[in-house]
């Protein structure tokens, strides 16, 4: 698994340049930062997964604060609206923001406020999810190797069952770049060796809806021509795992961002995987590509070490980190270790059984 950030990127201390405003037509006119200021706007898409608030969002501003401790950080959060985070780039070029760490809810609908962004001399790092548009900089996990990583940890649970019955697909949001290439890469692992009875895609990740799409799955298809389910993420695993409940299943089920509810389902066995995709490194190269726009650098080779396409067909510089897969067998040496929880969060008095059967009690 990868824990560098492949390259050194301690870049602390320089002297950020000012940028003006900028009149153009269409763009929003920023205001004047003083100089020497490094300003930079967060702008996340919603908080309803609980990975925005407790650690991509600290681990960003702690880490710019490392490298610029006079760093400005105006923070925004979407709330799941693709309109809410137009407005709130509009607000940020109007504070003076000198560079957007852009995570958004929306990839496609979002790119006219990029090219406002960039009309203004305003940088723009993608963050998690590639944002179209002229964006400077993405950082993000390998998203297709993640889907392909639970297509075959599916399958592995499957075992001889793959052939003998019929799987549900729950893919992410459609405006979502990322749940296109979870989806693909499961695909390519899945088809031909198991049977898709049913396949959702499932609007801003919701899993009230995909509580709903499995229970009407499993009227359709029959509970016992069931064998195992694709969730692209925690949040709708979450759904999916008590709309089995409630119809008396229990199958292999899939997941994805190591939420501490799906890692205790994973040690009850009513899920079987996550995949991790640790926060801190992903935040720390934001974070650093960020101020070193901010203070006018170009981005070193090993800090973009690949190049991206973006659905509006921009090659952007990229760095993309690997994922893993999380089971029962290594949840100390992955979420434990990489410190997203303790073992005594994890295992409160409802999981201590199963926490000791695991051995991380």
């Amino acid at each position: 698994m990868t824990r560098t950030l492949r390259g050194a990127i301690a870049l602390a201390g320089a002297t950020a340049l000012c940028l003006g405003a900028v009149a153009t037509s269409g763009a929003t006119q920023p205001a004047s930062a003083a100089q020497g200021e490094v300003r930079i706007g967060l702008l996340l898409p919603e908080s309803k997964t609980t990975r925005y608030e407790k650690f991509d969002r600290p681990y960003i501003e702690a880490k710019i604060k490392e490298l610029a401790p006079d760093a400005q950080i105006d923070y925004y959060n979407a709330a799941e609206s693709a309109t809410t985070q137009q407005q709130q780039v509009n607000t940020a070029l109007a504070k003076g923001d000198k560079v957007l760490i852009l995570d958004a809810v929306d990839a496609k609908s979002i790119q006219s406020s990029v090219e406002k962004a960039r009309n203004a001399g305003v940088k723009v790092v993608a963050y998690d999810r590639l944002a179209q548009g002229p964006v400077d900089a993405y950082v993000s996990y390998d998203n297709r190797k993640v889907g392909e990583l639970q297509g075959k940890a599916l399958l592995d649970a499957l075992g001889d069952k793959a052939g003998s019955g019929q799987i549900v697909m729950h893919n992410g949001s459609p405006t979502d770049p990322n749940a296109a290439e979870f989806k693909a890469g499961a695909h390519s692992v899945l088809d031909g060796k198991v049977k898709i009875g049913k396949e959702y895609d499932t609007p801003n990740w919701d899993p009230n809806n995909a509580n709903q799409q499995m229970s009407g799955a499993i009227s359709a298809l029959g509970k016992d021509n069931i064998v195992g389910v694709y969730s692209a993420n925690d949040g709708l695993a979450a759904g999916i795992s008590t709309a089995l409940k409630a119809a008396g299943m229990n199958v292999p089920l899939t997941g994805q961002d190591a939420q501490l509810d799906a890692i205790q389902r994973i040690l009850l066995g009513t899920q079987t995987i996550t995949v991790e995709k640790p926060y801190k490194p992903e935040a720390d190269i934001a974070a650093t590509m960020a101020v070193n726009l901010a203070e006018g650098k170009e981005l070193p080779a090993d800090l973009t070490p690949t190049t991206v396409t973006s659905g509006s067909g921009e090659k952007v510089p990229a760095n993309l980190l690997t994922p893993v897969v999380v089971d029962k067998t290594n949840i100390k040496d992955t979420v434990v270790k990489d410190g997203l929880y303790t073992v005594q969060e994890i295992c409160t008095p409802t999981y201590a059984a199963a926490c000791k059967e695991a051995g991380l009690q």
